[in-house]
């Protein structure tokens, strides 16, 4: 199970107004198996399309993603404890290879929040602006790039809110999915949070 990280091992952290602390970390594939194998198999997580995988199975996909060159995966923290999984690729390699035309600071995103009994109003919505900050807080991203399924109309208005534009559907091997894409310009404006990086 995931210990508590020092200072030294975040990768990126930002204090929402309402909700405090939030922050990312680089995924342990091995450690962090067991929590990741409770959150991708969980009824809520079923467009994750892992809800069958054994304990094996997922710390061998996140061996997999993590030891690879275009491919990064990360644990997201609320107030120092686990709340959620991020994912970022290169669309131009992976996932998206020949389905759009890719441009140079192209991002892909995925991203998961933890299951949990008690949900915090707002959580989400937190969770996804930390997610486009730390992407943005890189000067090599120009825009994010996502494919949500299209019948996931829960993200889909998220997406919205922090400055995706749907682009249209395209057919992947494993779903129907929604492209879409955000800019610095189009983050900053929906959120009123400054997407650039400082000199």
């Amino acid at each position: 199970m995931s210990t508590t990280p020092s200072d030294s091992e975040l990768l990126f952290t930002r204090t929402d107004a309402t909700l405090g602390a939030f922050s990312l970390r680089p995924l342990d594939p091995f450690s962090d198996a067991e929590l990741l194998h409770g959150w991708v198999t969980h009824p809520k997580a079923s467009f994750w399309m892992m809800q069958d995988a054994t304990l094996t199975e997922v710390e061998r996909e996140y061996v997999r993603i993590t030891t690879h060159e275009h491919h990064h995966a990360f644990i997201g923290l609320h107030e120092g404890r686990p709340a959620f999984l991020m994912e970022s690729y290169d669309p131009s390699r992976l996932e998206l290879v020949g389905l759009y035309e890719a441009q140079p600071g192209d991002v892909g995103m995925h991203f998961l929040v933890a299951p949990t009994d008690t949900p915090i109003p707002g959580f989400t919505r937190a969770v996804i602006t930390t997610v486009m900050a730390a992407l943005f807080a890189d000067p090599s991203t120009d825009r994010v790039v996502v494919e949500p399924d299209v019948r996931n109309t829960a993200v889909h208005t998220l997406n919205e809110a922090v400055g995706f534009v749907p682009d249209g559907p395209i057919t992947k091997p494993e779903k129907e999915a929604l492209l879409s894409f955000c800019t610095r310009a189009q983050f900053e404006a929906a959120t009123a949070l400054p997407a650039e990086v400082p000199a």
